[in-house]
Parts: C-alpha cells; sequence; structure tokens
C-alpha cells in the first residue's frame, strides 16, 4: 500500500526520526497513516495551539510518564534532544516526577533515559543540579513554595492535624526542597510539567486545579496550558484531555 504522509509531517519526521512507520506500517498501515497525519502534522501545525519544539516535547515527555507510556516515551526521547531538549533538562522531567507519580511508576523511565542516553553517546552521569543542602532544604522548599503558590503557604510544614503534620512536611522538604530549587529546569518549567503528570494519571483534581492555579502564579497563562493539552490529545485520549480543560474552565472563572 503505497503510504499518504502529508509533506509536513514527513518535514517533522525528518528531524526527530519517529519509528512509527517502521513498527506499524506493514500491519496497520491505514491507522498509522492517520494517526501520524493528525499527531505530527494537523495539531503541531495548528494556528491556535502551536507551541515551540521545546515545550512541546517536555511536555509529551510529561504526559508519556503520567499515563506509563513508557514505549512511545523511549521513541519520543531522541527526537526530543534532537529537538533541544537537553539532556539535564531531560533528567530533571524525570527526576520531578516522583513526586507526582512515586518511584514505582517513575523506575522504568529513568531507566529508559539512562538507556537513551548511552546509546547517544552522552555520559548519563551528568553534573549535578541540586542547590540546596541536607540542612537547608526545608527553607528553601518553603521559598520555592512561596514563589509558586504565594505568601500564604509560609508555615505549611508546620500545619494540619498533628498526625499527618510530617506529610506536609515532607512536600516542602522533599518534594519542593529536593528537587523543584534544582538546577535545569525553571519554575514555569516545573508547574508546566506538573500539570502534566497530574492530568495524565487522572483521579487527581484537586491537586490539579491546585497547580493550574500555581501555574498562573508564575506566569503559565490558561491559553498557553490549554495549548500544551491540545498538543497531547494524540497520546492521552480526549477525557482526560477534557477533564483538564473543565478544570482549567474553573479555576480560571474562580481567580
Amino acid at each position: 500500500m503505497e503510504s499518504n504522509f502529508t509533506e509536513s509531517r514527513k518535514n517533522y519526521e525528518g528531524r526527530i526520526d519517529l519509528e512509527y512507520e517502521s513498527i506499524f506500517m506493514k500491519t496497520d498501515p491505514e491507522f498509522t497513516e492517520r494517526f501520524v497525519n493528525f499527531a505530527f502534522d494537523e495539531v503541531i501545525n495548528h494556528e491556535s495551539v502551536k507551541v515551540d519544539d521545546r515545550a512541546r516535547m517536555i511536555s509529551l515527555l510529561a504526559v508519556l510518564m503520567g499515563c506509563q507510556g513508557i514505549d512511545d516515551f523511549k521513541l519520543m526521547v531522541p527526537g526530543a534532544l534532537r529537538l533541544g531538549v537537553t539532556p539535564v533538562e531531560l533528567k530533571e522531567v524525570v527526576y520531578q516526577g516522583v513526586g507526582y507519580l512515586g518511584m514505582g511508576r517513575v523506575f522504568p523511565f529513568l531507566k529508559a533515559v539512562n538507556e537513551i542516553l548511552l546509546q547517544e553517546g552522552i555520559d548519563p552521569a551528568l553534573e549535578g543540579q541540586a542547590t540546596t543542602t541536607m540542612e537547608n532544604r526545608l527553607e528553601k522548599g518553603e521559598a520555592a513554595q512561596m514563589a509558586i503558590f504565594g505568601g500564604h503557604m509560609a508555615g505549611f510544614a508546620e500545619s494540619g492535624q498533628e498526625e499527618s503534620r510530617h506529610i506536609n512536611r515532607w512536600l516542602v522538604d522533599n518534594c519542593f526542597g529536593d528537587i523543584y530549587t534544582r538546577g535545569g529546569l525553571d519554575f514555569r518549567d516545573r508547574e508546566m510539567i506538573t500539570f502534566c503528570f497530574l492530568y495524565a494519571q487522572g483521579g487527581c483534581e484537586p491537586q490539579l486545579k491546585s497547580h493550574i492555579a500555581a501555574n498562573y502564579h508564575v506566569g503559565n497563562s490558561k491559553n498557553y496550558l490549554l495549548r500544551i493539552i491540545s498538543n497531547n490529545i494524540p497520546f492521552i485520549g480526549y477525557p482526560r484531555t477534557l477533564n483538564a480543560l473543565g478544570c482549567l474552565n474553573e479555576v480560571a472563572e474562580e481567580l
């Protein structure tokens, strides 16, 4: 069967070396043709949802982690590197996933990244990005929380019911003090990928709404987040996309 890929899709393939055709073209030619034309032409070239290559790729990697799409993640990592995502940025996306997905779900993604970096001729033992110590991670984590969510986060580590207060403290010193303070990604990047982790895994709507508000606070507009979820529809599907859109609209009405 002669393929009918669009010229724009062919050009994009040349930039990131997609493998969908080599994997599925013989067995599923009609489906493959429609999917890749949609995902890598119609979607990415739609004027109202365009984002830069780097943002598209780091959001896609976060979405694939959130929905546990490890096989597609492996296909996309080399393309992300070719489109300007640095090895440090790539690893920071994966590290941040632990706080929102847990190491049980992130383990195969970190393993895959290290293997792919080696295949690309890059030493996966990258330069350290930590900016905190065990002594100041709580203080720095609180500062990060306040910068992202607002001044009302002061004292969050000591808030809440006594029997569960340790969880609030860990959110401050571990999630924010250990991870958000790292180099490689700024707060806008980190809140955008957190948004992706949350909506892609589903069932986290309260946290998703909180982080939508945080995205707004650090400068990621509703329109920008709408562009992000639109770009990732081929990989996450419509139900979770529509749930995310509903949360975006609710938060926008409340603010």
